[in-house]
């Protein structure tokens, strides 16, 4: 599924309502150039979630944790990854709880290391705002994308 974000009010928007999406233990592949808008469709996922503080880009830190009630986000940026062998030496399977909910930026870069995703989802600019293309895991729900296309807030088409 594709949906046009004319803006960043659109984009956090959309954060929002995929959290609605999301179960604990979900896994999330965020693609798209620098730029893109990842980390703003990170912020309106955690807003949903009900963060009020900073969100910020992991590029230097790899990884920012967000505990939230009952469920723990972690936001991945794999952007500066020189080896896929990097995930196993820093524990990155001991994120992959059935009461965490992980977000990866830059996914390529983890290469097979990687299980598959639930959602991967593809931002891109498409002037004068950006594209999001949704895609649920092999197998997965394809009713789903419908339902969250449906249902997406006002200014996302």
């Amino acid at each position: 599924m594709r949906l046009f974000l004319p803006d960043e009010a659109a984009t956090l928007a959309l954060g929002r309502r995929l959290f609605e999406f999301l179960k604990p233990g979900s896994l999330v592949f965020l693609r798209g150039t620098l730029g893109a808008g990842k980390t703003t469709l990170v912020r309106g996922l955690l807003r949903a979630a009900g963060h009020q503080g900073a969100v910020k880009s992991p590029t230097f830190t790899l990884v920012e944790e967000y505990a939230l009630p009952g469920l723990t986000l972690y936001h991945f940026d794999l952007y500066r990854l020189t080896s896929p062998d990097e995930l196993e030496w820093f524990g990155f399977r001991d994120y992959l709880r059935s009461d965490s909910l992980c977000l990866i930026e830059w996914p390529e870069r983890g290469g097979d290391t990687l299980p598959a995703p639930d959602f991967s989802i593809e931002l891109e600019l498409d002037l004068p705002g950006r594209a999001a293309t949704i895609e649920t895991a092999p197998g997965g729900d394809p009713e789903l994308l419908s339902e969250i296309g449906s249902a997406a807030p006002p200014g996302i088409s």
